[in-house]
């Protein structure tokens, strides 16, 4: 068109310009000429550039054209591989639109459905359900569940994860569910959860036989015992005495392996409980080592403690647990010990809170391949030690479980031979109630205070001169006589302890020499030799100390005035008198009424003795229902009952259930309430809960301890006679 217009602008130009009335001017006609030469070649331009242009625009089109093609391909292509990869899923893959119609089902679906693609799509079809299971929803909506569903190949369980998916813009979401067979694992799990089960069903089985038969077993053992015990009071012959004992001693070796037993139990089926109360740790040690003296001394050992001074006077911790641990190491000590002796030492562990207990012995020792195994269940180091000293090798293995559900551990370092330490290291706290009024004794100060100490070189004597020197006494020990008295002028003593192991003539002609010498004279023994050295007695000693020496006592002695002196063991109120198991607690001014329910005969028959002896009344009845009717009578009477001593299984009414009719008579009633207390030989916390929920005031274990009966009724007596 540009063209066109130029060519005809061009041609009209010159035309007009030859016409006789044009006016030609040749000047004008150049200048109009060049003027549309000008114009034809801006227009020439102009048609080029618009051309490139053209072209440019058109190969970018081509390009994106190309671009789109092959994006579309692609999408193709992924379409294609994820449908192929749908399809081919293990899983179970289906797609519903709003009306619960099939958009899409994979392979593995129709192949469970057992129908081809096309006829499921468009179809509600639906697999059938035998079992729905728990169903749980997620934070993003989507819907998890489990489901036992009917296949041709057996019952399967699926597991469902069900969520909106939306495929088309504008269109409703297709609900989309995946499914995955998880019939091995679901199988699994429910075995699992059948051998948890029958696991707990076998505990419980196992808890209640091992009640039953400590009950059945503790029923007689309390008769063996109590009748045992009730014989030795008797006059007897000595052979009568020894055959007496042995019995006993027999019953209360059979009483430890039911303890034994029932702690295993207690521990396998996770029941062990532990208290977390303030205790006096110097307190525990000492009692430990009292009671295990005279096992200790009946065998010629020393058995002595020592409790560092570093650490808090009391901590908090069962204490109960501890000192079963700690006797079961130390008995074990004595009874493979048989020469020396056995130490019990506290000290601070290594980390902070930690204390550890430290029982060594000189015994026989263990061999290094037998140290890994007596930790466990009814092991012991060897056959020929288990035949001569007996044991069923579970001690040992209910001290370390113990010790561990403590948050401690048991460590064991042992020479053949030479003897054995056990280390027990557990974190106790200190108590926050823990003053200086709580301190068993004042750690006297001895700086500069010379002290001879004169034993043989033992147990007792190394830590009794060890606390001396924590104290900062200069402690000079030595273990011949004649040595000793060389000594002696060499300085001024501030105490002489003497030990009468070394001899009562030549321990007594000592403390004469030392009278000049040395403020305190001190002679320390065995509770077994008290007789002997009370008899023999002077006043040459100021003081006496009875072994295993406790702390407190040896503190007091040496700070006690020198010149009150100690002609005789009577008089002196710092040896504590061993205790008579044999004589019966004080008689009550008036004995208290007791009713006893008791079903087994010989048990009865040494309730009614023991009572009587210890100066009370006694009325017996052999089941629930006798004893509920003798205590409505005596209630009725005006006379009633001071205490009911119940015990728990009974024929036709229980010690449960009566304890709970009494209480519910005596509910709404202005009467004092009457303490009852369990007899029981079931030792487990269920029972003891069940008795105190009954409404009983406490619980006596069978075999039953004398001393804890006798206890028990003097506090009930004094309490009725403040009472009155």
């Amino acid at each position: 068109m540009i063209f066109s217009a130029a060519f005809g602008g061009a041609y009209g130009f010159i035309a007009g310009s030859r016409s006789e009335n044009s006016g030609y001017d040749a000047h004008a006609f150049a200048i109009g000429a060049s003027f549309l030469f000008a114009a034809a070649c801006v227009a020439l331009a102009t048609l080029s550039i618009r051309l490139r242009w053209m072209n440019k625009k058109l190969r970018k089109i081509a390009l994106h054209n190309e671009a789109l093609a092959d994006r579309n391909w692609e999408l193709k292509e992924a379409e294609e591989r994820a449908r192929s990869l749908f399809e081919s899923q293990g899983d179970l893959i289906v797609l519903r639109d709003p009306e619960g119609r099939i958009t899409f089902a994979n392979d593995a679906y129709c192949e469970l459905a057992q129908q081809p693609r096309s006829a499921l799509i468009g179809s509600r079809f639906a697999l059938e359900i035998l079992e729905q299971g728990d169903t749980a929803l997620e934070t993003n909506g989507t819907r998890i569940h489990d489901q036992k569903i009917a296949t041709p190949f057996g019952p399967r369980w699926i597991a469902w994860r069900e969520g909106l998916v939306r495929t088309d813009a504008g269109q409703p979401a297709d609900m989309q569910c995946v499914g995955r067979d998880v019939t091995d694992r679901t199988q699994s799990e429910r075995a699992l959860a059948e051998a948890r089960d029958q696991a707990d069903a076998a505990n419980r089985a196992k808890s209640r036989f091992l009640a039953m038969a400590s009950h059945e077993i503790r029923t007689p053992l309390n008769g063996i015992l109590g009748m045992s015990g009730l014989l030795l009071d008797t006059p007897l012959s000595p052979e009568q005495m020894t055959y007496a004992k042995a019995v006993k001693t027999s019953g209360d070796a059979l009483l430890t392996l039911i303890e034994e037993l029932l702690d295993y139990s207690k521990i396998e089926a996770g029941k062990i409980d532990l208290e977390h109360r303030p205790f006096a740790l110097a307190t525990l040690i000492e009692d430990i080592t009292e009671l295990l003296a005279p096992r200790a001394q009946a065998r010629k050992l020393e058995i002595a403690a020592y409790v560092d001074e570093r650490l808090p006077m009391e901590v908090i911790g069962d204490a109960a647990r501890l000192r079963q641990v700690l006797l079961n190491l130390a008995g074990n000590a004595i009874k493979f010990t048989s020469t020396g002796g056995v130490a019990l030492i506290v000290e601070p562990g290594i980390w902070p809170h930690e204390i550890s207990f430290l029982v060594r012995d000189t015994g026989i020792g263990i061999a290094p391949e037998a140290q890994s195994r007596i930790f466990r269940e009814f092991e012991q180091a060897d056959e020929r030690i288990a035949r001569s000293y007996g044991g069923t090798g579970l001690g040992l293995s209910i001290s370390e479980r113990i010790v561990k559900r403590m948050g401690g551990r048991i460590t064991l370092e042992s020479q053949p031979g030479v003897g054995s330490t056990f280390e027990v290291s557990v974190p106790l706290a200190a108590s926050e109630s823990e003053g200086e009024a709580q301190r068993a004794f004042t750690p006297p100060d001895l700086t500069g205070q010379s002290i001879l100490l004169v034993a043989p070189q033992s147990i007792e004597a190394s830590l009794v001169a060890r606390r001396l020197q924590r104290w900062g006494g200069q402690t000079c020990m030595v273990s011949d006589i004649g040595v000793a008295q060389a000594l002696l002028p060499e300085r001024s003593w501030h105490a002489v302890l003497l030990d009468r192991a070394l001899g009562t003539v030549e321990v007594e002609l000592l403390s004469e020499a030392a009278r000049s010498h040395a403020t305190q004279r001190i002679v320390m023994f065995t509770p077994a030799a008290r007789h002997e050295v009370q008899s023999s007695a002077s006043s040459h000693f100021t003081g006496y100390l009875v072994k295993p020496l406790r702390a407190a006592s040896l503190a007091a002695r040496l700070t006690m005035a020198p010149e009150i002196l100690a002609p005789s063991l009577v008089s002196d109120p710092q040896i504590e008198a061993p205790i008579d198991t044999d004589t019966p607690a004080l008689v009550p001014a008036r004995g208290l009424s007791i009713l006893v329910a008791e079903d087994n005969e010989i048990n009865a028959l040494l309730m009614r003795s023991l009572l009587t002896r210890l100066g009370h009344h006694a009325v017996i009845t052999t089941n629930g229902e006798e004893a509920l009717e003798s205590w409505l009578a005596a209630r009725s009477a005006g006379a009633p009952y001071d205490l009911v001593l119940m015990d728990i299984q009974m024929p036709q009414l229980d010690g449960i259930e009566t304890t709970k009719r009494i209480r519910g008579r005596e509910a709404g009633q202005p009467e004092r309430r009457t303490p009852i207390l369990a007899l029981t030989a079931n030792t487990l916390v269920e029972d003891r809960y069940a008795c105190f929920e009954a409404g009983m005031d406490g619980f006596l274990i069978k075999p039953l301890d004398r001393e804890k009966l006798a206890d028990a009724l003097a506090g009930l007596a004094a309490a009725r006679h403040l009472a009155a």
